[in-house]
């Protein structure tokens, strides 16, 4: 799950991708229609969603975890409406990450994770993957293949002093 693409822009709703950026704003595209627009930074404040995370009794969590396990328990435990009851947004977000802190998450913070996964999720954008292991993965092949090039070169002037 990559959300480094994804802007939450104070003043209008919903997530954005980030299209662009320039000195004095982003360009960002709607994820519904497409369209691309000019966002001032005068006028707006931009928050990536890959920078996002909730404070927990010990640290934070990030907001990208905190996603993987709400598609995780989707089958069992479906996500409530970010505009339930607040009763039912605490009872829901405590079962996604139960050792969030109180004090310092306030319902407001709840309802917005939960609007964005909703949004995100309607729109098949978050998957259980994560897109860092197939990095590893290709950098250890990349590796590996530079491996068994240094390994056929040694065999080769080994190979020769042998003639």
């Amino acid at each position: 799950m990559n959300l480094e693409d994804f802007v939450a822009v104070s003043g209008l709703p919903g997530v954005f991708k980030m299209a662009a950026n320039r000195s004095n704003g982003l360009i960002v595209e709607n994820l519904d229609s497409g369209k691309r627009k000019f966002v001032s930074a005068r006028k707006h404040q931009f928050t990536p969603l890959a920078s996002i995370g909730i404070y927990t009794q010990d640290d934070t969590e990030e907001l990208d975890t905190i996603f993987k396990t709400m598609l995780e328990k989707s089958a069992t435990l479906a996500p409530v409406p970010h505009n339930s009851k607040p009763a039912e947004v605490i009872a829901y977000f405590k079962e996604i990450l139960p050792d969030y802190d109180e004090d310092r998450v306030y319902l407001s913070d709840m309802k917005k994770v939960i609007k964005w996964f909703n949004y995100l999720n309607e729109r098949k954008l978050l998957s259980l993957e994560d897109d860092q292991p197939k990095e590893e993965a290709v950098t250890e092949t990349v590796k590996e293949e530079k491996g068994k090039t240094k390994k056929k070169a040694k065999k080769a002037p080994a190979a020769s002093e042998e003639e």
